[in-house]
């Protein structure tokens, strides 16, 4: 059963990042039809969440690495170039969006850099999730095709209809996010991305008995059952976006497009599982022993409530309408008066080398002891050693850390001339 736990981590991991990260990416893209001003507004929207959406992205590879090694084994090898490509464009868009964020104006090149970044990743994903489905070729449980296999009319097909996907979801993100001009040129666009959208799942659906060698079974009346209801769910979301754009309340068509995404990805897992790689690779082939599947649904599992925790703290401490307000001065620092402070005498190397020592040595430990505990390896130490490993660490941190705020090394001193200068 473990092996479903983790194939839950993964799915949720990739369809948060679908969600988030491609209303991020397609705002992207349409910052390449602003002028001016308007693309640096559209990356002053993305950059309160781009890399709080990316981090999906990073939680779905630990889970596949750890959980799921048989897919790393075909699908990596695969797929290098589009991936590469995929993870280059991301770090160069990344680059864009914060130095022209950072700039004192808009910034052409920068801006260029993040539309046309976020065009790249987009169709590299695409390229990856076509070259996936299209069936790769593998023997004995690793990869045997070559260099290019990823390369598909379908997977080429698909990278157009990833491009449609996300510039709709972008669309609806700047409607709810924007007034004025950006907010009525969203609302048009709308429409006809929808439609668009609508036609790039159809050619996909059909497609993709065409393109993936895999058997589907709809004979079965339960994957029958799931896969229409998802179906139908994607219909009526699309209806509701479709009915939303250009309309009050403007968070009704990105509400819609969201969900659409939702059905449309349990729609494919309902048609394809429990093979999670064309044509033949199943689930628990792929799925790695008991001892690490135990380790991952652990310690993913217990990073999901941080993520999930991020995205709502960024979502509410930027929710409502974006309004290009002046920045206002940072009023003055508060200083606290007190005493000169007392230098003190800086300890000698070895006194260094060995407080160094004694903060790395739990560090490691717990990292290693964990590993015994899960894997098994060890039985002579339970998890008492792992919990007083990381109350010493967190009790030498704590002592550091008093003992600095009592040296005053926190405090802004008035005589020195960097404090006085950030005070004014």
């Amino acid at each position: 059963m473990l092996e479903y736990a983790t194939y839950a981590l993964v799915l949720l991991s990739l369809g948060m990042y679908v969600v988030l990260d491609g209303y991020d990416l397609g705002v992207g893209m349409l910052s390449l039809f602003a002028k001016g001003e308007g693309r640096r507004e559209h990356g002053e929207l993305i950059a309160t969440a781009w890399d709080a959406n990316e981090s999906w992205l990073v939680l779905a590879g630990v889970a596949l690495w750890a959980g799921l090694p048989g897919v790393y084994a075909t699908v990596l090898p695969g797929v290098y170039l589009p991936l590469i490509g995929m993870l280059l464009a991301i770090i160069l868009r990344g680059m864009g969006l914060e130095f022209q964020s950072a700039a004192a104006g808009y910034r052409r090149g920068w801006a260029l850099l993040f539309g046309w970044a976020s065009v790249a990743a987009t169709l590299c994903q695409g390229l990856v999730l076509g070259g996936v489905l299209s069936g790769l070729r593998q023997h004995g449980g690793s990869f045997s095709g070559g260099a290019f296999d990823w390369l598909t009319p379908y997977s080429v097909l698909c990278a157009l209809g990833l491009v449609v996907l996300y510039l709709l979801a972008g669309a609806a993100w700047l409607q709810d996010k924007t007034e004025g001009a950006a907010r009525e040129r969203a609302g048009r666009a709308g429409r006809p991305l929808l439609v668009g959208t609508t036609v790039a799942a159809l050619i996909l659906g059909f497609g993709l008995e065409i393109a993936d060698p895999e058997k589907f079974r709809f004979d079965e009346p339960v994957r029958a059952a799931l896969y229409w209801t998802a179906v139908a769910g994607a219909v009526a979301a699309g209806a509701v976006a479709w009915h939303g754009f250009g309309r009050r309340p403007d968070w009704r068509p990105f509400a819609g497009v969201v969900a659409a995404q939702v059905c449309g990805l349990l729609a494919l897992v309902a048609a394809t599982a429990p093979v999670i790689v064309p044509p033949e690779l199943t689930l628990h082939q792929a799925s790695s022993p008991h001892s690490s599947q135990t380790f991952l649904v652990v310690g993913v599992g217990l990073c999901m409530p941080v993520v999930f925790a991020y995205n709502a703290y960024a979502w509410w401490a930027f929710r409502g309408k974006f309004t290009q307000t002046p920045e206002a001065p940072l009023a003055p620092l508060r200083v606290r008066a007190r005493e000169a402070r007392q230098a003190r005498p800086e300890p000698g190397g070895l006194v260094v080398v060995a407080r160094r020592v004694l903060l790395t040595v739990p560090g490691i430990g717990l990292a290693a002891v964990s590993q015994d505990v899960f894997g098994g390896i060890a039985s002579w130490i339970d998890p008492v050693g792992v919990a007083l490993l990381s109350a010493t660490a967190l009790l030498a941190w704590l002592l550091s850390d008093r003992r600095d705020q009592r040296d005053g090394v926190f405090d802004l001193d008035p005589q020195d001339a960097d404090s006085a200068r950030v005070r004014t």
